[in-house]
């Protein structure tokens, strides 16, 4: 009898606590809300001087990609064909998005247009030779490792060696 009390009892404390708890969180959420409100009158105050700053910013930008470009003699279309640019699309994006120009180089028109590696210089075709040379180097590396056995590196050079 007095351990069904005590379970009663222990319930109650519990709901009271779980109340409580509720409560607070509805304060913690009333005053972040208190705060945003505060916060955002705030800002409409400089609402005109943060769009004319990030104005500004666009503004200066273009104009230093213009005088870039006067530099270098060229205008905006060619430098857009130049091989950087080849098979990519170029997006320039304004507001996180909300203002967005996408220029699309994937079509190419030349058929016989040599394709660029990342450091600039015309991609070319392996000799035989060397990408069995490149091959066995990297079998041995995984014998070296001992992630293949020594029979399946034999059965993959006389594959690559042939008859």
């Amino acid at each position: 009898m007095f351990s069904k009390r005590r379970k009663t009892s222990d319930g109650i404390l519990k709901s009271i606590v779980f109340a409580h708890l509720i409560l607070f969180l509805h304060l913690l959420l009333f005053a972040a809300l208190g705060l945003l409100v505060v916060f955002l009158s705030g800002m409409m105050q400089y609402m005109f001087w943060i769009l004319l700053g990030g104005m500004a910013a666009v503004g200066l930008s273009a104009y230093w990609l213009y005088r870039r470009l006067r530099k270098e003699g060229k205008s905006l279309g060619e430098a857009l064909r130049s091989p950087i640019f080849q098979g990519r699309q170029v997006e320039v994006s304004l507001l996180g998005g909300m203002a967005t120009l996408k220029l699309d180089q994937s079509r190419s028109t030349d058929p016989k247009a040599i394709a660029i590696d990342r450091k600039g210089s015309p991609l070319q075709l392996e000799d035989p030779e060397t990408a069995c040379i490149r091959e066995l180097n990297a079998l041995a590396q995984l014998v070296e490792k001992e992630l293949i056995t020594l029979d399946e590196f034999n059965r993959a050079k006389q594959r690559l060696l042939g008859p």
